[in-house]
């Protein structure tokens, strides 16, 4: 290489380490906050020593010097700074304290690594692990070594850093969990899709026959039952949807016990056949009505079935409890919150008799990232704290080693709702008319069942499963005018928002209907529907199309 006057100059290099030129085991310990600049000024050319111990002190890692011949271990640097241990507490002078504070989950894996390296010719080694400080809590460090060997090649000493790396490993886990969990949402908003062209199917097809007149007694029951079996697999679709949307929902009234009737089911597949569930629902004779996010309860409640399960490992109880409470000023210790409002409450509980927790659990339960399990994001409890606070609720746990835990919800009570009307499908015929409308949908089932609806109402219908297929249809149809376009949002060659605005560029007072399986504000912004367009979801029956179309039709 050439300096800056252009003379050659040449690099000396670094000789290689060896065990009796390797000075970390004798840095000095700078303690005092000046000495480091009286090091940098005592001498224009620090020594060697002086800038190993300057660089080793900034990286504020641990070192360990451990000599396998003797199993002795001292540590330079770190021990207290780092990992919080005193110089002359217990046995932190041998290997076995170093043993014994590797979590013990990691312990047999790193023991065999360090144990390959040491019986080959390696002169390094790297690994990471959990490793418990003085105030019991485990940390993330990574550990970088040098293999020092005697003349015949074994080895002699181990000399390594450890870097405390916990905040970038939370770091990695959380996005590889959100990389995860928007997978999961994409697969669940795809198999809601297709779930609920199933049920605009059914729904549409029961709507037919319990219209019919000849459809009466016995028969009527079956398709009713058979109708309300659809409606209640399409509030399971809403809660994918839920999972898979992107922007928060609006929170709704609610009544609480029908949100745990329709969780019954999913939680017996989850929590397996040896734990049993015992629900016990307040008596209230106009209901206990809560103002939330009935998908964010559903996620809560899940959780801690979850976390009930495994305090459980060998079977137990889980008891899902609800009621009406008056909470007070005096109660507002319990909770340990600054924002508590006295006033009527709904009690969610969920309670087992599993493993219990310790009180220096309980300390740190709602910390995000905190978890007493090893594959789990820490992300539970700390999600379900700010849901429900968020809510205007309150939560509090009950726990005892070997006694099981208890969580209780608050949420506000509100008054119920007006009862929606309900009307029996077929009882007052609705609303049709007699313009053309032009329905794709590539659906095949879909499509047949809105184009029998449509016309049983009295309107002229093109249907069309492709875009090319409507285009094509359009021309021979000798300009007709077409007065409504029902197309589903999500089609496999041109989405139904792009041929929509093709059409209406030639077209402008078409008016336009979306139907879609997935809820509309989790398309992109460009597939969703325009001003002055509309949207009807999946499913969808006879009475809510006709009532659509002609809102549409009547703008």
């Amino acid at each position: 290489m050439r300096s800056e006057e252009g003379e050659q100059t040449t690099k000396t290099p670094l000789p290689s380490p060896s065990i009796d030129r390797f000075v970390a085991p004798h840095l000095p310990q700078i303690s005092d906050e000046n000495k480091i600049p009286r090091l940098l000024s005592e001498a224009d050319s620090p020594s060697r020593d002086d800038y190993l111990a300057l660089v080793t002190q900034a990286t504020n890692d641990a070192i360990r010097d451990w000599n396998v011949k003797s199993g002795t271990l001292s540590w330079p640097q770190g021990l207290h700074s780092l990992l919080g241990y005193e110089n002359s507490s217990g046995d932190c002078d041998k290997i076995s304290f170093w043993v014994k504070n590797v979590y013990p989950g990691d312990r047999s894996r790193i023991a065999a690594s360090i144990q390959e390296a040491l019986d080959g010719s390696a002169e390094h080694w790297s690994g990471e692990y959990r490793f418990r400080c003085a105030d019991g809590n485990h940390i993330n460090v990574l550990e970088r070594a040098a293999i020092f060997r005697t003349t015949d090649g074994s080895a002699e000493r181990v000399i390594g850093s450890l870097m405390d790396v916990t905040a970038r490993k939370q770091l990695q886990d959380q996005l590889c969990r959100s990389q995860k969990m928007e997978a999961f949402g994409q697969l669940a908003g795809g198999v809601a899709h297709d779930f609920n062209n199933f049920l605009t199917t059914i729904l549409g097809y029961s709507d037919l026959l319990l219209g019919e007149r000849q459809i009466k007694g016995a028969l009527a029951e079956h398709i009713t039952e058979i109708r309300a079996a659809a409606g209640r697999a399409s509030t399971l679709t809403q809660q994918l949807l839920a999972f898979s949307r992107r922007t928060p929902l609006e929170p709704v009234v609610v009544e609480v016990n029908s949100i745990i009737t329709n969780l019954e089911r999913s939680l017996l597949r989850l929590i397996g056949e040896n734990i049993s569930v015992v629900c016990n629902f307040h008596q209230e004779k106009d209901g206990a009505h809560i103002k939330a996010d009935p998908s964010q309860i559903t996620q809560i409640i899940l959780n801690l079935a979850v976390n009930a399960r495994d305090a459980m490992p060998k079977g137990g109880h889980l008891t899902l409890e609800t009621a009406v409470v008056d909470l007070t000023p005096e109660h507002a210790p319990a909770f340990n919150c600054n924002d508590f409002a006295p006033g009527q409450y709904v009690q969610i509980s969920v309670s087992d008799d599993g493993a219990g927790m310790n009180e220096e659990v309980k300390a740190h339960l709602f910390e995000p990232f905190f978890s007493t399990k090893e594959q789990r994001s820490g992300l539970g409890l700390a999600t379900c704290y700010g849901i429900v606070h968020q809510s205007g609720g309150h939560l509090r746990v009950e726990s005892e080693e070997g006694k099981g835990t208890t969580v209780q919800i608050y949420l506000p009570r509100v008054p119920a709702p007006p009862p929606p009307a309900y009307k029996k499908p077929g009882d007052k015929k609705a609303r049709g008319g007699t313009e053309t409308i032009l329905v794709l949908e590539d659906d095949i089932s879909v499509r047949h069942i809105s184009v029998r609806m449509l016309r049983g109402l009295g309107y002229e219908v093109i249907e069309a499963a492709t875009g090319n297929d409507a285009r094509r249809l359009l021309a021979e149809n000798g300009g007709r005018r077409v007065d409504l376009l029902l197309t589903d949002l999500v089609m496999p060659q041109t989405s139904g928002r792009r041929f929509a605005d093709a059409l209406r560029a030639g077209h402008p007072n078409i008016k336009v209907l979306f139907i879609s399986g997935y809820l509309e504000e989790s398309l992109p912004a460009a597939e969703r529907s325009a001003p002055g367009m509309f949207f009807l979801p999946k499913p969808f029956d006879s009475e809510q199309l006709a009532a659509k179309v002609r809102e549409a039709l009547d703008a």
